[in-house]
């Protein structure tokens, strides 16, 4: 794999790993759309592709703290309605990484994000919420399921994209958290073959994993106790702020 090991990285660029590392278990735990920050700063580092793999183990980290914090939370039913189209999204996205090259996915996943929060953006202005119950409701979450699938296979990205369409659909922070968690739990340890299979995860890559992962869980505590101190409207502004900066980042790395 086209990749750095832990051995030839700098000490400024291991730092902002770390720095980014802090920030996947704080967006677990707080800010999902945060994340996207974080797989700017791994894609800036390393090979854009390599750092997709590096990534995954620490975004399964973050996962399962978020799972232990938020489980009582979660909404099974929106899952199970969105599962099927994700894993249609996860098969699309892995043939597309397998084809294109780094400078196309950022692009594309970019133009998704924005996409995404001009949307959410327009729905929460014009004061609706999407009923998933209806045939326009479980069409709006099939089509965030794609979207979400096939961006977190190419980029990790998928937490922008599922963070709009919670928000869409009126979820409350606890509620968005803990069904978020669940989420992207079951879907990054799906993606595990796939991007095995790729060559984005191999021995250097897990190497530098052990040596990040003590970064997430300071973050993961951090993001708990931070989640207790943002009211409803600061979390969904902080949520599609986040999404918004982590796009153009993807748009101008």
């Amino acid at each position: 794999m086209n990749m750095m090991t832990l051995w030839h990285i700098s000490g400024w660029e291991f730092a902002a790993l770390a720095l980014a590392a802090l920030l996947v278990g704080f967006s677990k735990t707080a800010v999902s759309g945060a994340n996207t920050v974080s797989l700017a700063v791994f894609a800036a580092v390393l090979p854009a592709r390599a750092s997709t793999g590096v990534l995954l183990p620490l975004l399964i980290a973050g996962d399962t703290f978020a799972v232990l914090t938020y489980r009582r939370h979660a909404h099974w039913p929106t899952l199970w309605r969105l599962f099927p189209a994700v894993a249609a999204g996860v098969v699309a996205g892995t043939l597309f990484l397998a084809r294109v090259g780094d400078g196309i996915v950022r692009v594309s996943i970019g133009v998704i994000l924005l996409m995404m929060t001009g949307i959410t953006l327009w729905r929460r202005r014009q004061e609706a919420t999407e009923d998933v119950s209806t045939r326009t409701g479980r069409a709006t979450a099939g089509a965030y399921g794609v979207m979400g699938g096939f961006t977190t296979m190419v980029a990790n990205a998928g937490g922008p994209v599922m963070s709009m369409y919670l928000l869409s659909a009126g979820f409350r922070k606890m509620g968005f958290l803990g069904t978020s968690a669940f989420f992207f739990l079951i879907v990054n340890v799906a993606k595990i073959p796939f991007s095995a299979a790729l060559g984005l995860i191999d021995g250097n890559s897990l190497l530098l994993d052990a040596a990040l992962l003590v970064f997430v869980v300071p973050g993961a505590f951090l993001g708990r106790w931070a989640v207790h101190k943002i009211n409803q409207r600061l979390f969904d502004r902080i949520v599609i702020v986040a999404t918004v900066v982590g796009a153009v980042e993807l748009l101008l790395t």
